[in-house]
């Protein structure tokens, strides 16, 4: 099927082919007709799934045969619940409508709100923002929802774990009753189903494929470790495959923060992304990776639904997140647009709970494959996931409130992953 049969206008299918788009994912397949006759939907998307264009390509061909904004107007409203996955929509929504009359802007905290203010005072037909910094704006009178016709909510399940839920039905309060409400969760738990009752008018369920359906293209690999050897063990994989990007997820802010300078002082250009940091130092530490200036990106979680970038051939689990879920979106960040990935996690003893949680979600277990000099002292391998009740779920340490070619051995797992010479560049 190509996007020429979903009802897009003739400047997105053009935009379509020169960014190399040839055919949709299920879920824009479903939800691009669905939003364009103006039907509330509720879809159920896992990352990496091409979710941001099934709401934003039909959200433009609507807006494009109305009334321009007046100034300090909106007539799109996308919410998500990070800065960095706000300023991804924002560029796919601009990329998206380059051929087409198009004003999108930005609200998120971190960054100095005058100029926020200054883009809103044309209007603007795209707004993408967090809760917090929407609601700033809106009580310094710097916008209005008067010409509000659309609102999207990004990654509801994670606003409602980063406890957005009050801002969320604050912001509802403001907004006109007439209007069309699209509402995208990676889950349907029940406290997502009690949300969209109450702001999606008889809305159409869209559910894609299993998880593990989305990473079919993303190798999987468990390394049994001990847990203080782990820094170490990271080391020795980066120095010996020679990866040109990894992305590493550490379960906590400070802990980020050591494992940088650890790497550092091993001769490997690293860099940290986490909630401590300014936003500034958030977006020149991301566009030193994507750039290629350093060539490991030290995160927690704040990074799992916000980072886009082709061609990433590993992504390690440094610690296993304690919502299993997040685990589909760390590893979710490489094998995207139809390329393999690598995804290796790390596993120590006090970690079972985690692993056996991402096992049941992704319904298989795990092969551990012990690294040459780096098996654990001890035992981890796990028996048959037990039955954990909701008061057993791992909980989260206090710390993290985020919200010529390399030639690899032929005996190596890493076979076949992208993979080219590294020398280490200036930051």
């Amino acid at each position: 099927m190509s996007f020429s049969v979903l009802g897009l206008g003739d400047e997105l299918l053009k935009t379509l082919v020169e960014q190399g788009y040839t055919q949709p994912t299920p879920i824009q397949i479903e939800a691009i007709p669905a939003v364009l006759s103006q039907r509330d939907v509720m879809a159920v998307a896992h990352t990496g799934t091409g979710k941001t264009a099934a709401f934003a390509l039909p959200m433009l061909q609507l807006l494009s045969g109305g009334l321009s904004p007046k100034p300090q107007s909106v007539r799109a409203l996308v919410i998500t619940p990070t800065r960095e996955l706000a300023a991804q929509v924002a560029s796919s929504v601009q990329t998206y409508s380059q051929q087409m009359n198009t004003r999108c802007g930005t609200a998120f905290g971190g960054v100095r709100i005058e100029p926020q203010i200054a883009q809103l005072q044309v209007g603007v037909d795209v707004l993408v923002a967090t809760p917090g910094r929407l609601l700033d704006l809106y009580q310094q009178q710097a916008l209005n929802f008067t010409q509000l016709e659309i609102l999207v909510l990004d990654e509801a399940d994670r606003m409602l774990e980063l406890g957005f839920i009050d801002d969320i039905r604050r912001i509802q309060s403001l907004l006109p009753k007439q209007r069309q409400t699209l509402m995208f969760s990676a889950t349907f738990s029940e406290q997502i189903k009690s949300l969209a009752k109450g702001m999606l008018n008889n809305p159409l369920l869209i559910e894609v494929a299993a998880t593990t359906r989305s990473l079919d293209s993303i190798k999987q690999l468990i390394h049994p470790v001990d847990k203080k050897r782990k820094s170490e063990l990271l080391i020795h994989l980066l120095k010996q495959h020679k990866w040109s990007q990894a992305l590493v997820f550490s379960g906590t802010k400070h802990g980020a923060d050591s494992l940088v300078i650890q790497l550092e002082n091993a001769g490997i250009s690293a860099v940290s992304i986490h909630a401590n940091r300014t936003q500034h130092a958030r977006t020149h530490a991301l566009d030193d990776f994507k750039n290629g200036d350093v060539n490991v990106l030290v995160a927690t979680d704040i990074a799992a639904r916000g980072i886009d970038i082709n061609q990433l051939p590993c992504v390690f689990n440094f610690d296993l997140p304690y919502v299993a879920e997040d685990y589909v979106h760390r590893i979710g960040r490489t094998g995207r647009a139809g390329s393999s990935g690598l995804a290796i996690s790390f596993f120590s003893e006090d970690e079972t709970k985690q692993l056996l949680a991402i096992e049941r979600l992704i319904g298989h277990k795990f092969t551990h494959e012990s690294i040459p000099g780096f098996a654990p002292s001890t035992n981890t391998k796990t028996s048959a996931a037990p039955k954990l009740s909701p008061s057993k779920k791992p909980v989260a340490p206090a710390d993290d409130d985020e919200y010529g070619n390399f030639e690899p051995d032929p005996k190596s797992q890493y076979k076949g992953q992208s993979q080219k010479p590294r020398g280490r560049r200036s930051r």
